[in-house]
């Protein structure tokens, strides 16, 4: 009976909260939210958005970054992996850049600012040597009015999620019988790729694409971190507009959610025609019989892509422990003159509270999306339905349709029956986003299981649970710790939930290193980025070292 109840609902938690907050956003956005006063749909809201200063530009950037985002990335993954896969080199670089999806945005986000910041890390290596500076110059590089850096941001961290996605799609794209057989006719590994292995897979990761597209035109910790202020990205003004003592402003601000909603559905909209403009140039460039068999230079220059990407990501985190321990550091200096903890037990009785509710949120809803992912798997294995492509599009819903569009909705619903800022609901929200990557991490290793064992087992008289619990779970503890793990990573990043659901009144570490941007003492900022850093981390380490623990005896089941 409970494994029954597992698909449906899942699918109740992924679909009805994004249905019911995208009602309960649109009517506000309309004029109608009665407990406020607005009784009639009206129209005034829109007009007043639309007559917002710097509205449009806002949204320009919004949808450029988006766009602009996805496609450097996607690249950069589709010619890193058409040039290097199944190389020593290519293994080297994945486990390089594979611990970055453990690294939440926000603080990849920092690190990067205090990299290239005028008085960043990287002016001071260059200064006063290479630069004659003896001041930080002034150029506005962090929070430039076209979002470049923001876009830099997302870029270096959608890079590992994409190679993750990719990566599990390989295996049944055939590529390594596909490029045996385009390199026997002439063709180089990057066209053979393109020509014969990379549509298959494009079509397996094409919605983890559309996620990478919904989630960085809709970001708002990143973009309050390294997006442009005059204006800034639409999804910022939604969060200030939401938050603003002024309760008349909902209606603003539901309105705002609209818009960002048709901004993230043009950009899916304009992606797609980039798709089949690609494969027209990708159909064409095959039936010319172009064989592009020198392509070192272009391999050499996703190799270069991949891992500078991972290198300023590394930089950038070991600048902020550098920053959390820092005593004096006046520009140019390379390092700073003192070392000590001053910091830390300043910021330590701060701290206590965010980081308890981080790792208590995190660990419930984690834990819940585990139970929900395995009854949903094993159901998978009785009737072979559940995990087809239509649960698929479900599991992938909360992560296509932007934040901001239905979590306003979803708030007032909250406050409507008063359990807003209470940490039920705060887990319960978290869970929503941490379903989708519990689940996607542990469906390819749970489906890769050989079902022989339990064959043999129920051979043996073993029931099917005895068989569960005694044999396939304790054979994918590894896999089902590095869901975990993912899904703890994900709850710890979470931004906009925590701030609107907890509604202040229950903080994160990453509220609160949010919410530090805006002021100046990098001191304090490292700190909180580096715990933010650290707990994934952690998570990780964990789902490494127990297996192994765990495992010690037996060998078959070590990594």
């Amino acid at each position: 009976m409970l494994i029954r109840l597992g698909p449906p609902l899942t699918i109740a938690l992924l679909a009805g909260p994004i249905l019911l907050g995208l009602g309960g956003t649109l009517l506000p956005a309309f004029g109608y939210l009665p407990a406020l006063g607005g009784e009639a749909v009206t129209f005034d809201p829109l007009r007043q958005l639309l007559a917002e200063p710097g509205i449009w530009m806002s949204s320009m950037v919004s949808l450029a970054s988006g766009l602009v985002t996805t496609l450097v990335a996607l690249a950069a993954v589709m010619l890193f992996v058409a040039g290097w896969s199944g190389t020593s080199m290519f293994a080297r670089v994945q486990h390089l850049i594979s611990p970055l999806l453990s690294v939440p945005h926000a603080a990849a986000a920092f690190g990067l600012a205090f990299l290239i910041a005028p008085s960043g890390m990287i002016a001071r290596l260059v200064s006063p040597e290479l630069t004659g500076w003896q001041r930080p110059p002034d150029i506005l590089i962090v929070n430039d009015p076209m979002g470049f850096s923001m876009m830099a941001g997302l870029i270096v961290k959608e890079i590992p999620f994409l190679l993750l996605i990719a990566l599990a799609a390989m295996p049944q794209a055939d590529a390594a019988r596909t490029r045996a057989l385009t390199a026997s006719l002439g063709y180089g590994r990057i066209a053979g790729f393109l020509f014969g292995v990379w549509p298959p897979v494009y079509q397996q990761i094409r919605l983890a694409v559309f996620a990478v597209i919904a989630f960085a035109t809709s970001v708002v910790d990143v973009a309050a971190i390294l997006g442009p202020t005059a204006p800034a990205p639409l999804a910022v003004r939604l969060t200030q507009w939401m938050q603003d003592p002024e309760l008349s402003m909902r209606f603003l601000a539901s309105s705002g959610a609209l818009l960002q909603l048709v901004i993230t559905a043009a950009a899916l909209i304009i992606w797609i025609g980039l798709e089949r403009v690609g494969a027209l140039l990708r159909k064409f460039a095959c039936e010319a019989g172009w064989r592009f068999g020198r392509d070192t230079w272009l391999r050499q220059t996703a190799l270069a892509a991949m891992v500078f990407a991972a290198a300023t990501v590394f930089a950038g985190l070991a600048t902020l422990c550098f920053w959390s321990f820092a005593g004096l550091w006046p520009f140019p200096d390379v390092l700073p003159d003192t070392l000590s903890a001053k910091t830390w037990v300043k910021t330590a009785p701060r701290i206590g509270s965010p980081l308890a509710t981080t790792f208590v949120v995190a660990l419930l809803s984690t834990l819940l999306a585990l139970l929900l992912s395995v009854l949903c798997l094993v159901r998978e294995d009785e009737t072979g339905r559940i995990g087809g492509r239509w649960v698929l599009g479900f599991i992938y819903l909360p992560l296509i349709v932007p934040q901001v569009a239905f979590l306003f909705g979803l708030q007032l619903l909250f406050v409507l029956t008063g359990t807003v800022a209470s940490l039920p609901a705060l887990v319960f929200v978290h869970l929503i986003f941490v379903l989708p990557y519990v689940f996607l991490s542990l469906s390819d290793p749970w489906r890769a299981y050989d079902r022989r064992y339990e064959a043999i087992a129920a051979g043996l008289g073993k029931r099917r649970w005895a068989t569960l619990f005694r044999i396939r779970l304790p054979m994918l503890t590894r896999a089902l710790l590095t869901a975990a793990a993912v899904g703890f990573a994900v709850s710890v990043g979470q931004y906009l939930p925590t701030v609107l659901i907890g509604a202040g009144r229950l903080d994160t570490i990453t509220t609160e290193a949010v919410a530090l941007a805006s002021g100046g003492n990098r001191r304090v900022i490292g700190v909180y980025a580096f715990l933010q850093m650290l707990l994934p981390a952690i998570g990780f380490l964990v789902a490494t070292l127990l297996p192994a623990l765990i495992f010690r005896h037996r060998r078959a089941l070590r990594a």
